[in-house]
């Protein structure tokens, strides 16, 4: 299931609207096929792991990250893909979420006789399901949010100086997760500060495209129209929300193809997070990379819509009272109000650190 784990790795970000899934083909103790799903239209995992295996297929088991789908979609139902393979057994690691997806593979594959497990790696398989669980169930998209820092949480030194504060492993792992998001969001003081690009930028390993929507939050449309993020792209199209917008800027902006959209206040007077998330949500979005800076990030915090966490630590102390913090925003007042991590993992980047979790229930989205 790590394996199968790893193939559906391989599609995230790509797949919108279906899920990413991996799956393997194990006959006698050996890997004889892979597959993970790469794109919507396109067979899916199942089938493309029987077509790598072939003959091989015959009296083996499948492990699979999501239910096999018993319905005909742009694509024939898996289940039948299953059984004309030959293929004995079945191990799945998470069911399906989808409460419009009416009969479940695991049961009519036992009806036919073949022998399933689920549950298998089940809490592994969940999170990488969870941005089409998230769409499906609440209509809103999966949110991470990205944050490098010192050791003692600036972005910044009093003076504004951050270039660069991670090092090119940890800002390689942040290249990963605009690969893995179907959006990228930042407010306008880091349009400004930064001047980021905001895109992905493909390694030498991907072949296949994908699309990034770049979203700025800007309540009067202040950021410079000359700005890096602005700039047309084929594959990075640019959404900008507002409260109180410069008409004649807008107007520019849109003459460049950037689409403005107007969103009610929050209480800081940026655009509602949550009236945003449901307009991406109704876009198809299915996940969203929240980069900063510290306010945007904070306000996220505040309004409990941070589903996943990624903290990258530097071995640096940058110190100073005025220097930028990591997270802004108003702040749990009682610890108890506190954003939790839960499954905290924490791994090297050569002297960096990452430290990851949940903070969204994954549980609640595989309740009927």
């Amino acid at each position: 299931m790590r394996a199968a784990i790893r193939q559906a790795e391989k599609g995230l970000g790509f797949t919108t609207p279906n899920p990413a899934v991996g799956a393997v083909i194990v006959k006698e103790g050996k890997l004889v096929g892979r597959g993970y799903h790469r794109k919507a239209g396109t067979p899916h995992a199942e089938v493309n792991a029987i077509q790598d295996a072939g003959e091989n297929c015959r009296g083996a088991d499948i492990y699979v990250t999501l239910e096999p789908c018993n319905h005909t979609g742009r694509t024939p139902p898996c289940t039948r893909a299953i059984l004309d393979a030959g293929l004995r057994r079945v191990f799945i690691g998470a069911l399906d979420p989808n409460p419009s997806v009416k009969g479940g593979g695991a049961e009519f594959l036992r009806s036919r006789g073949l022998q399933v497990k689920t549950g298998l790696l089940e809490q592994e398989c969940r999170l990488i399901l969870a941005p089409f669980a998230k769409s499906v169930k609440k209509g809103r998209p999966w949110v991470r949010a990205k944050t490098a820092c010192s050791m003692d949480g600036r972005i910044a030194t009093r003076t504004g100086h951050s270039k660069w504060i991670t090092n090119e492993k940890a800002r390689g792992y942040g290249q990963k997760l605009r690969k893995m998001s179907d959006a990228i969001l930042v407010g306008r003081g880091t349009v400004e500060a930064d001047d980021p690009g905001l895109t992905w930028r493909p390694g030498v390993k991907d072949a296949v495209p994908k699309s990034l929507l770049r979203v700025i939050l800007d309540s009067t449309l202040r950021s410079p129209a000359g700005s890096q993020c602005f700039k047309p792209s084929d594959t990075a199209p640019v959404l900008v929300a507002v409260t109180r917008p410069d008409r004649e800027k807008q107007k520019l902006l849109e003459e460049r193809g950037v689409k403005v959209e107007k969103f009610p206040p929050d209480s800081h007077g940026r655009p509602d997070a949550g009236a945003l998330l449901d307009y991406l949500g109704a876009m198809g979005i299915q996940s969203i990379l929240v980069e900063g800076g510290a306010g945007v990030l904070g306000s996220f915090y505040d309004a409990h819509l941070v589903d996943e966490s990624f903290f990258f630590y530097a071995p640096l102390i940058i110190g100073g009272s005025s220097a930028r913090e990591a997270i802004g925003g108003l702040g749990a007042e009682m610890l108890g109000e506190a954003a939790r991590l839960k499954d905290a993992q924490i791994s090297r980047l050569g002297d960096n650190w990452l430290v990851r979790g949940t903070i969204f229930d994954l549980d609640s989205l595989w309740r009927r």
